[in-house]
């Protein structure tokens, strides 16, 4: 994302490099006190076990978003959904949380009443207390700012520089829709405040150096198909670009070839937000109802968050 957008100059000023929002250096996680130190190392220790027990055979129940064996062969379907920033910009001041826990909780939201909808069309009811967790990527680079094509990193290199976490979703009806928002919010907190990406980025490098490239696939592979989904929330421009003189409507990346059912990435881009899915369509054959799902489910929650 970065190196495209380093391509990218602002429509207004063509001289000028997009921004993104929140623009700023990413610091180290600080401790506070005792207390702190404590809660970062417990819920670092709880995320490595999971993560360890998950590549080894923790797999998620299986549910309608559950791909299975062979999903990443078959073709997928991909589809794009915006929503208006300034409704997740409400939630996010009315709550006093981030715009990544909104669209967690929008997302969690969206999933609940997909699956219900699904299920409702069986002569089984859905599991109770399913284990449904997204694969999350972490940006761990120090800094947000989009640097020119021809500057280059500060080991002289382009390329990700990611975390995976794991993301556990609660799957289950709330009365009050801003609960998604808290869950989502609960949640975030405790996966920052663990080593969690930074162990899976240099784990998986250090698989990689000593037992080659196959074997490191062959283990991202296995955590990856035993989670329900991969999920991507990525800043997008807060003006409107061109791209060598052709101005961008919309950024939809997506990805192919995991071994999940479901991938989700979520771009911002001037006043609307992206929901660019991706979908297996022997496992979800509907993916514009998924869509309508999320749609409505921000709606409830921004209704509700007006009127608290």
């Amino acid at each position: 994302m970065n190196l495209l957008l380093s391509c990218a100059r602002k429509v207004s000023d063509p001289e000028a490099l997009p921004t993104l929002p929140g623009h700023k250096k990413l610091g180290q996680a600080k401790v506070a006190s005792l207390w702190s130190t404590l809660c970062f190392l417990w819920n670092s220790c709880v995320a490595l076990f999971l993560f360890m027990l998950t590549a080894l055979f923790l797999e998620d129940t299986k549910t309608p978003m559950k791909g299975s064996k062979g999903v990443e062969r078959r073709a997928r379907r991909f589809v794009v959904r915006s929503v208006s920033l300034d409704d997740i910009k409400l939630v996010k001041r009315a709550m006093n949380v981030t715009f990544n826990d909104v669209v967690l909780g929008v997302t969690q939201a969206g999933f609940y009443r997909y699956i219900r909808g699904r299920y409702n069309n069986k002569t089984v009811d859905s599991p109770h207390n399913m284990r449904f967790r997204a694969t999350t990527i972490f940006n761990l680079r120090a800094t947000t700012r989009i640097n020119d094509f021809t500057d280059r990193d500060t080991d002289g290199t382009w390329g990700n520089k990611i975390g995976y976490s794991l993301l556990p979703f609660n799957i289950r009806l709330n009365r009050d829709p801003l609960d998604y928002v808290r869950d989502a919010n609960a949640t975030m907190k405790r996966k920052k405040a663990s080593l969690e990406p930074v162990f899976t980025y240099y784990f998986s490098k250090l698989v990689q150096m000593l037992f080659g490239v196959k074997v490191a696939g062959k283990l991202s592979h296995k955590v990856l198909y035993n989670t329900t989904l991969l999920f991507s929330n990525v800043p997008g421009p807060l003006e409107e670009i061109m791209i060598f003189g052709h101005k961008v409507a919309y950024i939809a990346p997506s990805c192919y070839g995991q071994p999940n059912a479901l991938l989700i990435h979520v771009v911002s881009y001037m006043d609307k937000v992206m929901f660019v899915i991706s979908v297996d369509e022997e496992t979800i054959p509907d993916p514009h109802k998924l869509c309508d799902d999320l749609e409505e489910s921000l709606r409830n929650i921004k209704a509700s968050a007006q009127t608290a």
